[in-house]
């Protein structure tokens, strides 16, 4: 039989948990073989803790896993009895499959070469340096480069409003 990847909904923030059980009761019922690859939709983000550089990982399908599975009647009712996963979407007798093209997307979201960052900024924020020469003067963001993850800050400088380019890093919000 044919594999192909099929969206299962989880209690959100069990992924990992889900995807354990799901293999181990595959393994309990000689299943193994049907299911192939099972994928947590996640990123790699960065964020700036006490002025250090954090790279962490976040869901960004929250409450989903990618199984790549042979489905067939005995695989589905694995897969709908598992401890942590509450049903496929899509709903109906027989779940759609989603395509391999979807699926290579979010595979790529997932292998960029830089990490996203954690904290978006927006024109009119304010914002505090914390790192630098213009470390500990606040400002409103007035451009926002994602691409370079860059933003270009309004800070007073000897009474004046002077535009700085920083790096997301070098900046944290002011709440």
């Amino acid at each position: 039989m044919d594999a192909h990847w099929y969206v299962i909904h989880t209690y959100s923030g069990q992924e990992a948990r889900a995807k354990q059980a799901l293999l181990e009761r595959a393994r309990q019922f000689g299943r193994e073989e049907a299911i192939e690859e099972v994928f947590i939709p996640e990123e790699e983000v960065v964020e700036n803790v006490k002025g250090q550089r954090k790279t962490s990982k976040r869901k960004f399908l929250p409450g989903y896993i990618l199984v790549r599975m042979a489905l067939d009647d005995e695989v589905w009712h694995i897969v709908k009895n598992t401890a942590k996963i509450t049903g496929f979407v899509g709903g109906g007798l027989r779940p759609a499959p989603i395509s391999d093209e979807d699926v290579q997307r979010m595979l790529g979201q997932t292998k960029s070469d830089r990490p996203t960052p954690k904290i978006i900024f927006g024109d009119g924020e304010s914002v505090r340096v914390v790192h630098g020469p213009f470390n500990g003067f606040t400002g409103t963001v007035a451009d926002v480069k994602p691409e370079r993850e860059q933003i270009q800050v309004m800070v007073a400088v000897f009474g004046r409003s002077t535009p700085v380019w920083l790096s997301y890093e070098h900046v944290e919000k002011v709440s």
